[in-house]
């Protein structure tokens, strides 16, 4: 069943942003030569007037073809004004734009229709619990203490105070500010208790953060906003974080820890899959849009450089450049999938 599920989730996800891009194709009239859902041998094909709609064996990942979009245009044999290379920059843009323009209305209106039906988490960072024999106990906080932030970024959620605590230095004091019910502001530093359970080592504060379910229409479009940029905020900072050491390569999930991922959330209902779709359907987008070779960001890039310079960048370069990305981001997830297949063991 986790298997069914995950190829469902990942099927989803990939099928929306490629039917961003083949709906944006479609409507700038560039000739599509094939939608594909997943990758290798074609399970099934079906030709349509001009475009091959397919289903491939391997689950994982998707594609849409189109005409100048990575050969050469001798090899090309449709008409020069139906190839992508031969559509103004702004109608490329918004072919490129729209494959993670539609992970994110997907994922905004998943959200919505979650809080709608399901109830909503309630987003308050205040403080529900607090563990006696923990650092959090130790010094001083108590349950209904609202934290302001954390190492003095500012925090308006509970997905805030996981962000940075996951990020946080668990060798240094970690600095939390915090309103107390009376009204009083007092700042703790705090150093996470090392905690080991079968060779598998975590860092514990000792804070319990339980949310309420909310109902209701407003409350479901106030849910949807303060989620969706609580969900690119996280992306912001977990990027940068990677560059800056606050989070490591290896902590990143592929594949195989996106299966793990799928298990667990299945095991505690339909809203929690649904949820893991919509956060998945925003890193898929957002990380495509990032200006790196072989992204829709990396292609939106040359666009941008074409409008500054003046002229498009030589096909050949531009085909070359991201050849080379793609080859490097292959590398990365084989790594990425490789610690996930260690941490199962």
């Amino acid at each position: 069943m986790t298997i069914i599920i995950f190829i469902l989730v990942l099927g989803v996800i990939v099928f929306v942003h490629e039917l961003g891009h083949f709906i944006f194709a479609k409507l700038m009239g560039v000739y599509v030569y094939e939608f594909a859902l997943g990758m290798g041998p074609k399970l099934i094909s079906k030709k349509g007037k001009e475009t091959e709609y397919s289903l491939r064996l391997v689950p994982i990942g998707g594609f849409c073809s189109m005409a100048g979009e990575e050969v050469d245009e001798e090899e090309i044999k449709v008409p020069k004004d139906r190839r992508l290379q031969a559509k103004k920059p702004w109608q490329r843009f918004l072919i490129m734009f729209f494959g993670p323009g539609f992970n994110f209305i997907f994922a905004i209106l998943t959200l919505f229709f979650i809080a709608l039906f399901c109830g909503s988490a309630s987003y308050e960072p205040i403080i529900s619990s607090v563990e006696k024999n923990y650092p959090a106990y130790s010094v001083g906080l108590e349950k209904n203490d609202r934290i302001l932030s954390i190492n003095h970024k500012s925090v308006k959620t509970l997905d805030d105070v996981s962000l940075y605590l996951t990020i946080a230095n668990k060798e240094k004091n970690t600095i939390i500010k915090v309103e107390k019910e009376n009204g009083d502001v007092k700042t703790y530093k705090i150093k996470p208790k090392k905690v080991k359970v079968k060779d598998e080592v975590s860092y514990k504060y000792g804070i319990g953060l339980q949310s309420k379910q909310k109902y209701g229409l407003v409350n479901s479009i106030k849910y949807t906003y303060v989620k969706t940029t609580s969900l690119f905020k996280q992306m912001v900072v977990t990027v940068q974080s990677l560059f800056t050491g606050g989070v490591k390569v290896n902590q990143l999930s592929g594949p195989v820890g996106i299966y793990t991922i799928v298990g667990e959330q299945s095991k505690a209902g339909f809203a929690n899959i649904l949820y893991l779709m919509a956060f998945l359907s925003i890193n898929v987008g957002f990380l495509n849009l990032l200006p790196l070779p072989a992204f829709d960001g990396g292609h939106i890039l040359f666009i941008i450089i074409e409008k500054i310079k003046g002229s498009p960048v030589t096909p050949r370069v531009e085909n070359m450049i991201h050849t080379v990305g793609l080859f490097l981001l292959m590398l990365l997830m084989v790594y990425i999938t490789f610690n996930d297949i260690i941490k199962l063991f």
